[in-house]
Formats: C-alpha cells, structure tokens, sequence
C-alpha cells in the first residue's frame, strides 16, 4: 500500500521532487517537512553502517578480528572502506552509476543460484514443520510484529524513483518504477526465505550468524556455498552503499535547493557532485560506526535504528496521500480512483503508524535524540533567509522533540534502554 502511495503522488503532484520530503512539506509544513528530509537522510546513513557491519560480520569468517563486524579491528576497516567510497562519489556521479550498474548484475546471480540450489536440496517435512511454527516463537501477532523493523529495512529505497523524480522524463516513470521495485524486492526477499525454511528447522535458522544465507546454503550443498554466498554478499552491499550514499546527499541536496536546508548543502564540485551533503554523509555514518562500538550486537542496533529513523518520513508521506483524498486535492469531480486511493491511503497510514508502535520505545527514543539536533540546520536555513525561527505551531512540534531527545538521554545514562 505503501508503494502504491509513492506511485500516487508521483502522478497527482509531478512538481513535487525529492519524494518523502517532499510529501511532507506539502501536506504539513516546512518544519515536518525537514524532519522527513533529515530523518530519511539520517536513515540512509545508519543503513550504510548497516552495510559496512554486515561486510565485516561475512569477512570475519576468515578474520577473527572481524568477529561480528562490532570489533575495533573492524571499526578501523570500516572507516577506510567509508572514505574510499566518499572519494570514489565524489569524482562524479557518471563514474558511482557506471560501478553500480555492473555490480547490480553481478549481485542478482549469487540470490539467483541460491534460490534454485535451495529449491533442488529442499526437504518438503522440513518447510511444513517449519510454517507449523514453534511455541518459543510466540504468538502470530508478536512474531509479525517482532519482524516488522526487518521488514522495513528490506523494502527500504522503494520510493528510492521519488527521491530522483527530478530526473524522470516522464512522470509515469516514477510511478511504474516504485511499483516494480517494490514487486522486484518482494520477490527476492519470499523466494529466498521460503526456501530456506525448507533446509534448516526453525530453531536452527534462527542461530545462524550473519549472513545466514551462507550458513543456509551450506547447510544444502557443503562449505563452497558459504564461500559462494559470502562473495556474493559483499559485492551485493558494496553496490547498495553506493547507491545509498548517492540517494542520502540527493535528498539533503534538494532539500537545500528548496531553502529547507542550509545554503552551503547546495555547494557541488567540477564534477556536479554535491560534495558538502556528500561530505555530511560520510561524517554522519562515521558518527554512528563509533556507535556501533559500544552497542551490544552492532548490526542489529544498526537495522534497527535504520528503518526507526526512516518511519516518520514513511507515516508523513502515507498520510498526505490519505489527505489528498479526503481533500480531493488534484482530484477531479466524479474521479473513478477516490475510493481505490482512499482504502490505499488509510491502510498505508495504519501500516506506518502501527510500525511506529512495532519499534518499541528504544528506537524510538534513540531517534529522538538524533532528530533533536537537527533542528539546528533549521535554524541556520531560516537565519539566512531573515525569517522567523518558528511559527507557534512549529514551537509545539520542537518541544514535542526536545521532549522525547531529554527522556532518550535520560533513558541511555540510566541504563532503561540499551543500544
């Protein structure tokens, strides 16, 4: 439903470019408008930590100092691979698109050939026990909404069309393009846990370390499919950090054009490269690999925090496809898609909301404390301008988030919540 949102919008509001943030400056204000901006850009920094974690985790296998990509060892190799790829962006956009395209088609064959090996070793008395399920997992509402923060973190970059709809040619292109992404996503992500439920019993799959691909194709064919998987694996993430870095300095970029963002954000290179976004991109997730140090398992702090940053922009954008409808913004009189759009529009709204209840109060306090600070550039972006700092309006909305950054401190020094 989501998806179908994104393809909405694409269509009824083609002026609006850069996607979430976008939707949420138009249906509620500049304010929450550059908390979506900030906080799917904050997303897609603590995603790229993600990926360096999970690189680290797979290369520990044969570097013990790895261990579980949470290592100092692993730290250090994260930091460089970090700014190998900020030097790599920055000599131009041409030179990251050209490396992603080539590593985009080797990435789908290792899941390709994983999915038919599995499908041929699969063992049919294990996929039926398996989709039985086991008490220890608990009741089938507390096992969907235990997966939920996973879930987003698969299907996050969906809306990655929106966020570049500045480039379409054709508005319908954005649409059609969030559309089959998503569809493409979904496919991958059933076909390789399907079958992996018809290799190993549940309680088994659950104590695999990452990635667990690989400890599910060996588990079918023998030690060369962890290798294969492993070697996959690292190709596939280091094409998705590329992709990522390029998206999260787009969105602040834009955001920045917009005057939503401070000036200097707008500032690009001989290569038309927006090299200071780019720069808080790569200082941002530098911030968050020191995080990851002092976290107990740093790449589920990381996944987490991930798709808990990116849930405000996902609620805002969902609720103005509602609010065009109950409107009838950009609808014309006797339009034979009100109803359609409004049954998408209200279950995308609950999906996202009840998503916020799903992440559970530590990620959700630990994005208040990284959203808090934003405000800053906000500040900055309006003092350029001479404008007023806040409307009361807005007034309300910081001290709801200063709130809620105190109690996240509070609750961090105390020990109530752990990272």
């Amino acid at each position: 439903m989501l998806a179908f949102v994104f393809q909405n919008l694409a269509v009824r509001k083609p002026h609006l470019d850069a996607g979430v943030y976008a939707y949420a400056k138009a249906g509620f204000g500049e304010y929450l408008g550059f908390f979506s901006a900030f906080g799917y850009w904050a997303s897609a920094c603590v995603g790229n930590v993600t990926y360096w974690v999970l690189i680290m985790s797979t290369a520990g296998a044969l570097v013990p100092a790895l261990g579980d990509g949470g290592t100092p060892a692993a730290f250090v190799a994260s930091t460089v691979g970090l700014w190998v790829f900020f030097w790599l962006v920055r000599r131009g956009v041409r030179t990251a698109t050209s490396v992603n395209r080539v590593v985009t088609i080797a990435k789908v064959v290792p899941i390709v050939v994983f999915v038919l090996l599995c499908a041929f070793a699969l063992d049919v008395d294990v996929l039926v026990a398996n989709l039985r399920g086991i008490d220890s997992a608990g009741s089938l509402f507390e096992q969907v909404r235990g997966t939920m923060l996973v879930t987003v973190f698969v299907f996050l970059g969906v809306e990655g069309a929106s966020v570049y709809s500045r480039h379409a040619r054709r508005r319908q292109d954005v649409g059609r393009a969030t559309v089959l992404g998503f569809l493409s996503v979904f496919a991958v992500f059933a076909s390789v846990t399907i079958v992996s439920y018809g290799i190993l019993p549940m309680s088994e799959l659950a104590g695999l370390p990452q990635p667990s691909m690989a400890g599910v194709l060996e588990a079918a064919v023998g030690g060369w499919g962890r290798a294969f998987v492993s070697v996959g694996l690292v190709v596939s993430v280091l094409g998705a950090y590329l992709a990522w870095t390029l998206m999260a300095a787009e969105v602040l970029f834009v955001a920045a054009t917009d005057r939503d963002m401070p000036r200097f954000l707008t500032g690009v290179n001989a290569a038309d490269v927006p090299v200071h976004a780019l720069l808080m991109t790569a200082v941002l997730a530098q911030v968050f690999l020191v995080v990851t140090l002092f976290s107990e398992s740093a790449f589920d702090f990381a996944l987490n925090l991930t798709s808990s940053l990116a849930l405000v922009p996902y609620l805002l954008a969902a609720a103005y496809g509602l609010k065009l409808v109950l409107t009838r913004d950009s609808y014309p009189a006797g339009s034979p898609t009100v109803r359609r759009d409004l049954v998408v529009g209200a279950l995308a709204t609950v999906y996202t909301a009840f998503l916020l209840y799903a992440a559970g109060p530590t990620y959700l306090l630990v994005s208040f404390v990284v959203y808090a600070p934003a405000t800053i550039l906000f500040v900055m972006a309006r003092r350029e301008q001479g404008r007023r700092l806040f409307s009361a309006r807005e007034v309300v909305i910081l001290v709801v988030s200063l709130a809620g950054a105190v109690v996240g401190v509070v609750a961090l020094v105390a020990g109530w919540i752990h990272l």
